[in-house]
C-alpha cells in the first residue's frame, strides 16, 4: 500500500512481515522462528505475489524458501525462513541464561513521538508508533549524539495488540543508529535483514534497542534487540546496509 516507503522505496520490515504471512499461511504454522530477507529491487506502491515452497517439514518447525515479485514479475524479495509454534513470553519458563536486560527507557510520554513531515521522517513512520529515547531523538533537529545508538518504544497502533510477525516489521522501522553518529541523514538501502523471533510478545508496546558498531567498504550492520512488557527479549535482528550517501 502507499505510505510505507523511505525515500520513495518501500520499507524493508513491511515487506519482510507481509512474506512471512504467506509463509505461514502456505506451511500452517502460527509464527516465524527465523527469517533471512535479501533485498534485490526497490519495491513500489501495488500489487506483489508471493511465491512459498516449502523444503522440509517436521513436528515443530518448517522450513521453507519464499518469493516476493511486483506485480510485473520483477522479484523483489528472496528469503529463507524457518517456522513453527511459539509460545507467549506469559506462557515460557524462566530463561536458562540471560545475560542481558531491556534497554533502559523513559515512560511513554517522556519520549519523542516521531511524525512525519515532507522530508525526514520519512511517510513510513507514520504508519507505526514510535516514540524514542530523548538522547537519542536530536537528530530530527539537527543534533546527533555522537553515538550510533537508536532505543525508542515501538508499536503497532494505540491499542493494537502485537503479533509474532509485528516483530519483523519493528526490526526495519526505526531511524539508522549512524544518523547519530553524524553520518548523512538519507536513504540506506537495506541489502540482508535477519530476524530471529524468541517468542510471541505480549501487551501493546516493544522497548527496542538498535545498534551500529562497524561501518566499512560501503557497508555497515545495524544490530537489534526488540522486549515485550512483561520484561522478556522477544527477538533479536541483524541488518546489512549500504552506508547512506550525502
Amino acid at each position: 500500500h502507499p505510505g510505507w516507503d523511505i525515500a520513495g522505496a518501500t520499507d524493508g520490515g513491511y515487506l519482510m512481515a507481509m512474506t512471512a504471512q504467506a509463509v505461514l499461511a502456505e506451511t500452517g504454522r502460527t509464527d516465524p522462528v527465523t527469517m533471512t530477507a535479501h533485498y534485490l529491487e526497490p519495491a513500489r506502491p501495488g500489487p506483489v505475489v508471493v511465491e512459498v515452497q516449502t523444503l522440509r517439514s517436521g513436528r515443530h518447525r518448517t522450513a521453507a524458501a519464499a518469493r516476493l515479485l511486483s506485480g510485473e514479475g520483477r522479484l523483489l524479495l528472496s528469503s529463507l525462513a524457518v517456522a513453527g509454534e511459539q509460545a507467549s513470553t506469559s506462557e515460557q519458563a524462566a530463561p536458562l541464561v540471560s545475560d542481558g536486560t531491556p534497554p533502559s527507557l523513559p515512560p511513554l510520554e517522556r519520549c519523542a513521538l516521531v511524525e512525519p513531515t515532507q522530508g525526514f521522517p520519512p511517510p513510513f513512520m507514520g504508519r507505526v508508533r514510535l516514540r524514542l529515547h530523548p538522547d537519542d531523538a536530536g537528530i530530527f533537529a539537527g543534533r546527533p549524539s555522537g553515538t550510533a545508538l537508536i532505543r525508542g518504544w515501538f508499536a503497532l497502533g494505540e491499542q493494537e495488540p502485537l503479533s509474532s510477525t509485528a516483530v519483523l516489521l519493528a526490526a526495519d522501522s526505526f531511524p539508522p543508529p549512524v544518523f547519530n553518529a553524524d553520518l548523512p541523514v538519507s536513504w540506506t538501502p537495506t541489502v540482508e535483514l535477519t530476524v530471529h523471533v524468541r517468542a510471541r510478545p505480549v501487551g501493546v508496546w516493544l522497548a527496542c534497542a538498535f545498534r551500529t558498531r562497524f561501518v566499512s567498504g560501503g557497508y555497515l550492520e545495524v544490530d537489534g534487540e526488540q522486549w515485550d512488557s512483561t520484561g522478556r527479549l522477544v527477538a533479536l535482528s541483524r541488518q546489512l546496509a549500504l552506508v547512506p550517501r550525502g
